[in-house]
């Protein structure tokens, strides 16, 4: 169940509620342009929700997945404090503050009226990634180049859009009236720019998101996804193709560091199940020959997933705690979604999608490490549970 964040005072909205929406807001709008910008943003938005608190005009009060991710963040902070490299480590741990969106979701969005700013903001930022991508695609070096859009690197990149489309096509699936149009043409450039990327795992991803939200949409609809995927293919260039079929190419640098990774990972997690090696620190045992990495797979940083990053470097409880956050989230999500009106619907199905890309990408890239992607990501979880939406005219 979903404990809402109510006014103390059913009042006007007051200079710190407008604060709150103003600044939140605007982290949604530099999310997929400026990751300086979008997480001072945040930070600016937990001053006026702090001071709201503290006056008791809101409660603090989150859905249900919230308290399986605290336990995610309380075990990482255990694994830092007896990590190999705690320096590191610690300095790692500043990103759990990031579950602190979503209470600041709920408390910044808490009215019908303000769904339209956060959509807002999601929408502009996205088309300028897009466009973005276009401009860089079209002026690019060499024809493998991998489009980076505003971020540092394309695998970034690649998340960031990926959970953008998965969001636009849930809008555009179950939204109303002219509001389906608008998201279904973002999906367009949006569609290139994850090509451009030329990010194997993001695909996978978004497809599995694809093929959940047409199972929601129409079941018999999935007869259009091999279709759509098989069109997309053949008119998709070379590069792109080349970069598909290496999926199943085992000789393929990337895909065998992958594993090795897995081979590395799983051995370290049996010699370091309660707390790992650390957060952040797995890498500084790379070079170690014990583990037998390639020269290629040492010029890495981490495991290339999910799964086996979070038992690697926090333990096996730090992956039970987030495995059921994940659980949670979906359970609460579905629910919503099936019981939702024609405007948590769309939301519900968005943050089911969201988990879908999260799950599937993750076996073959550490992207909950990736602290771009996970703002968005729980940024897409944490809307449907506004309490606006459990009003019963929503």
């Amino acid at each position: 169940m979903n404990a809402n964040v109510l006014p103390a005072k059913p009042a006007a909205r007051g200079p710190l509620e407008i604060a709150l929406l103003a600044t939140a807001t605007a982290a949604i709008l530099f999310a997929m342009i400026s990751i300086s910008l979008n997480q001072g943003f945040w930070l600016l938005a937990l001053l006026p929700w702090a001071w709201l608190l503290v006056r008791r005009d809101i409660r603090f009060s989150v859905p249900a997945f919230f308290w399986p991710l605290l336990a995610y963040a309380a075990w990482s902070l255990a694994a830092a404090a007896v990590s190999i490299d705690p320096r590191t480590s610690f300095k790692d741990t500043r990103d759990l503050l990031l579950i602190l969106l979503i209470p600041l979701v709920m408390a910044a969005f808490r009215r019908f009226a303000d769904l339209k700013f956060p959509l807002a903001a999601l929408l502009a930022s996205g088309t300028a990634a897009s466009v973005m991508a276009v401009i860089q695609f079209l002026g690019r070096d060499k024809p493998d180049q991998r489009i980076e859009g505003f971020m540092s690197h394309y695998m970034t990149q690649a998340g960031l859009v990926g959970l953008f489309i998965v969001f636009a096509l849930a809008l555009a699936l179950f939204g109303k009236g002219r509001v389906r149009l608008v998201w279904g043409a973002i999906l367009v450039p949006s569609g290139a720019a994850l090509l451009m990327t030329l990010t194997r795992n993001a695909w996978l991803g978004v497809g599995a998101a694809v093929v959940l939200l047409l199972a929601l949409w129409k079941p018999k609809a999935l007869i259009l996804a091999p279709i759509a995927a098989a069109l997309l293919y053949f008119a998709a260039p070379g590069v792109v193709k080349s970069r598909v079929l290496s999926i199943f190419d085992r000789s393929d640098p990337s895909s065998y560091a992958r594993i090795e990774y897995a081979r590395m990972g799983l051995k370290v997690i049996g010699q370091k199940p309660l707390f790992g090696t650390g957060p952040d620190t797995v890498d500084e045992l790379f070079s170690d020959p014990a583990y037998g990495l390639s020269d290629y797979a040492q010029k890495s940083v981490h495991l290339h997933n999910n799964y086996l990053q979070i038992a690697a470097e926090r333990g096996l409880p730090a992956l039970a705690a987030w495995l059921a956050f994940l659980a949670a989230a979906a359970v609460a999500l579905f629910k919503r979604f099936r019981t939702g009106g024609p405007a948590v619907r769309p939301l519900a199905a968005a943050g089911l999608g969201a988990l879908a890309l999260l799950l599937v990408a993750g076996f073959f890239e550490y992207n909950f490490g990736d602290s771009e992607v996970t703002q968005l990501f729980l940024l897409l979880v944490s809307l449907p549970f506004a309490p606006w939406a459990g009003e019963p005219k929503a």
